[in-house]
């Protein structure tokens, strides 16, 4: 049954590594980012809610300074990371061929924040949401395995910028 939905041929045609990646690739990518971009936004969630929640010298600890710099980098990387992903989306609707320069763009930076805002996130909490009580040190785990998947945003970078620069 595994051999009619996905042959022999066909999975060596979608993962060959010579030359240009298999069609089907972009699509991965983008599905993937899409998920990175997910897990950045719930773990931002958490973060806000508990800055709003905690308080600390009678303070909610999101009025601190160093706390709401730490949310607002979180929403900047998240909110990047869904437009690219947008973006992305919309290259693989509208403009089949520039998607895989699109998911590429779109893997690289949300690689980078679906491991980095769960990070903050932690911080935010101050080290609870790394127990194993808390659910946020599940998001951390899925943003890093998910950034590596299908190559980590240095590969990516480089595959952007080789297609970017590349003589017409």
């Amino acid at each position: 049954m595994r051999d009619r939905l996905v042959g022999a041929d066909r999975a060596a045609e979608l993962l060959a590594l010579p030359g240009e990646v298999g069609p089907g690739i972009g699509a991965g990518l983008l599905a993937v980012s899409a998920e990175l971009t997910g897990v950045a936004q719930r773990a931002m969630e958490m973060a806000v809610e508990y800055a709003r929640d905690r308080k600390q010298f009678g303070r909610p600890i999101g009025a601190y300074q160093a706390v709401s710099h730490r949310c607002a980098q979180m929403l900047l990387e998240t909110e990047n990371a869904r437009s690219a992903v947008y973006g992305a989306a919309w290259a693989a609707d509208a403009e089949p061929e520039s998607l895989p320069l699109a998911a590429a763009m779109a893997k690289a930076y949300a690689s980078d924040a679906g491991w980095r805002v769960p990070d903050a996130s932690i911080q935010v909490h101050g080290g609870i949401g790394f127990t194993w009580e808390h659910d946020l040190h599940f998001f951390l785990k899925r943003g890093r395995a998910n950034a590596s998947m299908y190559g980590d945003a240095r590969w990516h970078r480089e595959q952007v910028a080789k297609r970017v620069l590349a003589p017409a």
